[in-house]
């Protein structure tokens, strides 16, 4: 990550990231397709853990309630925020980044389905991922309002306005 950071995403090489990691250029292509995917690794994992993150919320918490809440969590454990910033200006700012990330968090809706479902006692799969899908969207719209206010605004804060908005639609 400090190779894009420093370097920038264009600019970073696979034989950069090859000789800072201390393998062959072959073998980084084996565990990556691609520099957003080495970029975007961290993603991966965050699905099921939000899966578990929910299905350990109490029951009888609201759906929405309980998914803004474990956003908020996950948010929360990112670490370093000016780091966070660098990393988020570089990936809203690269088109394939971003792309990439819409696709992660895509993800989430299988990883999140059964959960949302049995919260909302429904074997209809539409109602659970419109929900699902409109969380995803929540986290990733306050992520970009974050980034362009540069952290001023606390991530958790843009996140429930976001969640806010939509739960009162009309």
């Amino acid at each position: 990550m400090d190779l894009f950071l420093d370097k920038g995403f264009e600019a970073t090489t696979f034989d950069d990231i090859a000789a800072a990691a201390g393998i062959s250029r072959r073998s980084l292509f084996r565990y990556f397709g691609t520099k957003e995917d080495i970029v975007l690794f961290h993603m991966a994992d965050e699905g099921p853990r939000a899966a578990a993150a929910l299905a350990a919320r109490p029951d009888d918490e609201p759906v929405w309630t309980a998914l803004l809440a474990i956003l908020k969590q996950i948010e929360n454990e990112t670490g370093d925020p000016a780091r966070l910033l660098k990393i988020s200006e570089m990936m809203y700012g690269t088109p394939s980044l971003r792309a990439r990330s819409l696709e992660k968090h895509l993800q989430w809706q299988s990883d999140l389905l059964p959960e949302v479902k049995r919260r909302l006692a429904t074997e209809a799969d539409l109602p659970a991922i419109a929900i699902i899908a409109s969380a995803v969207a929540c986290l990733d719209a306050a992520g970009e309002q974050w980034t362009r206010a540069r952290g001023a605004i606390p991530l958790a804060d843009l996140l429930e306005e976001a969640f806010t908005a939509v739960r009162e639609a009309r």
